[in-house]
């Protein structure tokens, strides 16, 4: 890797003002479980790296008047171990537990998990974020794309996410904190992730002279909520799909619906149709049914990929099932 200048702020404002003004310049390092090895690949190539670890602020799980509150440098195992998480939000507990690998669990952090690069081969590959030849040719759609995108891949992002707990976190209708030099700002998850228009962009709404802090979950009473993910294999690997789903319920009731899928689109993607679906009925194994099917609409495989449609449709039924305790 390049050679580059290493920083350990104890305190959030002196790391704030190790950062820059553009992408590229300086990174920030948490557990380093993505980080190191795009530097090693060359994908990054800092001259500055901000180790954040240190900073106390940034860490912790509790709960407050707004709702659960994590800190960004929480770890994935100390999210699966977490009695307040499983209590209320089951969703980010099996989420946390489908990383099977302990090492990642142990070094990795939530605030890594969302802002980590997509693992398009392409963009690791060096063809940048949207992975085009030197002829300005889009390589996916005529390339090995059986990992690729089923929606949002009209334009030239082909990419899926990659972040573990997106889904989890857009369903239950959470809020990232963010800080820089000129002060602090909030912004719902939903948000956050963006489809990039240009290869300089990036793929979150973080500026580069920004530091994702925390991340706010408002108050589950009466919220069911379950994470299922499909996985071609249990080791140490990303989902093919997955779905989180949040019901509100009244009695026996849907009284709303958020449904999103991970893994099949440049951002974690709200199954609109789905919701729909569902909203004001009793959820019964027929409708869960109904409902994976109607979240495939839009679907525009690419020519390796049609297969995640049926995997939509059977995460989406089944995340619904678990969270409303319905038997297939």
């Amino acid at each position: 890797m390049h050679a580059f200048e290493y920083a350990a702020p104890a305190t959030v404002q002196e790391a704030l003002g190790l950062l820059a003004k553009r992408w590229g310049e300086v990174d920030i390092l948490a557990g380093g479980t993505d980080l190191l090895g795009l530097m090693k690949d060359y994908i990054h190539t800092p001259r500055r790296v901000v180790n954040i670890k240190g900073i106390q602020e940034l860490k912790g799980i509790r709960n407050t008047p707004a709702g659960l509150r994590i800190g960004a440098l929480v770890t994935l195992e100390e999210l699966a171990g977490s009695p307040a998480v499983a209590a209320a939000y089951p969703s980010l507990t099996a989420a946390a537990r489908g990383v099977s690998s302990l090492q990642i669990r142990n070094l990795g952090t939530i605030g890594g998990d969302l802002c980590q690069r997509p693992r398009c081969w392409y963009f690791r590959l060096g063809y940048g974020l949207l992975a085009k030849d030197a002829s300005g040719r889009s390589l996916p759609p005529n390339g090995d794309n059986r990992y690729h995108a089923i929606f949002g891949n009209q334009g030239a992002a082909c990419f899926v996410s990659a972040s573990s707990f997106g889904p989890a976190l857009v369903a239950l209708g959470a809020t990232v904190k963010l800080a820089s030099a000129a002060g602090r700002r909030e912004l719902p998850i939903e948000k956050f992730f963006v489809i990039p228009l240009e290869d300089s962009a990036r793929e979150i709404a973080l500026r580069p002279n920004e530091i994702l802090t925390e991340i706010v979950i408002p108050p589950a009473a009466g919220v069911r909520n379950a994470t299922y993910e499909v996985r071609q294999k249990t080791a140490i690997d990303w989902p093919l799909a997955t779905a989180s789903v949040a019901l509100k319920m009244k009695g026996n009731l849907v009284a709303s619906a958020r449904i999103v899928l991970g893994h099949v689109a440049p951002i974690p993607w709200r199954a609109a149709a789905a919701e729909a679906a569902v909203a004001g009925k009793a959820l019964t194994a027929a409708l869960a049914e109904e409902a994976g099917k109607a979240a495939t609409e839009g679907a525009a495989p690419l020519s390796g990929n049609g297969y995640k449609v049926q995997l939509v449709h059977a995460a989406v039924k089944r995340a619904l099932l678990e969270a409303a305790r319905v038997k297939a």
